[in-house]
């Protein structure tokens, strides 16, 4: 009499899939960080799209695109089709997100600042997507523009710094740079806050205001224009000696890189304000500024990310 030996018990689909998920940062983690923060900048691309066009209630209402409807009608015309398109980007964040959770599940006992940083990010867009809503639900008030903008400016910064801790190697660190050259960055991402802030400001005051009916916040738009460059010089200023002194810091801290990124992204920044501001503000440029300040914000991260290094082990020589 033969004896039959039992088949194999195939895993189920969730123990597959928590096999299938990485123990340890690799190329799916690496490129769902950068897809984090390529999504994270573009929807303030479409969002400023959807402002500088006047679209901005080109859907009247949240959650819904109209009483009736979720989605756009061709009633709506165009600006319905751009407001409906960037609500619909928000769902990409979220899928990205939520991928990116799933990728660093694993390690989170290992990479505790993986883990983290992926769920603020993904608790945080749902966060972004409300206060979306509550821009329409208040006829686009030009101070809750700002926060929805400012919302975005704080998961690009999360994001950056997932990118850069995604490259790090784990465990304690610490400072690797002259004490006054830490101060200085601070002090520099300080100053970009406060530029980023006064950027919203002065939006706030001029003629883009999303929709024809929308009021602006009262203020003088070309002294705030004013007010903007004081900020912005001192940034590039503080920036010039921040380059100055990256080259006294350690070579595989790479903040010449990441000062060099900054210094140009500010340049950039203040040619493209000065320019559209002699212009009369054509939505491409002013669009392009708007990209730009998330931009600023992302690079000055990458430099403060950079000020630390590997703590050394107790019995290193």
């Amino acid at each position: 009499m033969s004896v039959q030996t039992p088949s194999p018990v195939r895993p189920g689909p969730v123990r597959r899939l928590g096999e299938w998920l990485p123990a340890s940062v690799d190329r799916r983690v690496v490129a769902a960080a950068w897809a984090t923060l390529v999504v994270q900048i573009a929807i303030v691309g479409t969002g400023g799209l959807v402002r500088l066009t006047g679209s901005g209630l080109g859907c009247p209402t949240w959650p819904r695109c109209t009483p009736e409807s979720f989605v756009a009608t061709p009633e709506m015309g165009i600006h319905g089709v751009i407001e409906f398109g960037n609500r619909l980007l928000t769902f990409v964040l979220v899928a990205v997100a939520i991928a990116t959770f799933l990728l660093v599940f694993r390690m989170r006992r290992q990479r505790r600042d993986l883990f983290w940083l992926a769920l603020a990010i993904g608790l945080y867009v749902p966060l972004q997507a409300i206060i979306g809503g509550i821009t329409v639900l208040t006829n686009l008030n030009p101070y809750v523009v700002g926060l929805h903008y400012f919302a975005s400016v704080v998961l690009v910064a999360l994001s950056a710094v997932f990118v850069a801790r995604v490259y790090a190697v784990p465990g304690p660190r610490a400072r690797a740079v002259p004490a006054w050259f830490a101060a200085l960055a601070h002090v520099t991402s300080a100053v970009v806050i406060v530029t980023v802030v006064v950027g919203i400001l002065v939006t706030g005051s001029g003629p883009h205001a999303g929709d024809g009916g929308a009021v602006r916040n009262g203020l003088d738009p070309e002294f705030m224009q004013h007010v903007h460059s004081w900020p912005a010089y001192a940034l590039l200023a503080a920036t010039v000696v921040l380059l100055a002194g990256s080259w006294r810091t350690p070579p595989g801290l790479r903040l010449r890189l990441w000062v060099g990124l900054l210094l140009a992204v500010e340049v950039a920044q203040i040619v493209v304000g000065l320019w559209q501001a002699r212009t009369g503000l054509p939505i491409l440029l002013v669009n392009i500024h708007m990209v730009l300040a998330v931009s600023l914000v992302a690079a000055m991260t990458a430099v403060v990310t950079h000020l630390k290094a590997p703590a050394p082990v107790r019995g290193d020589s």
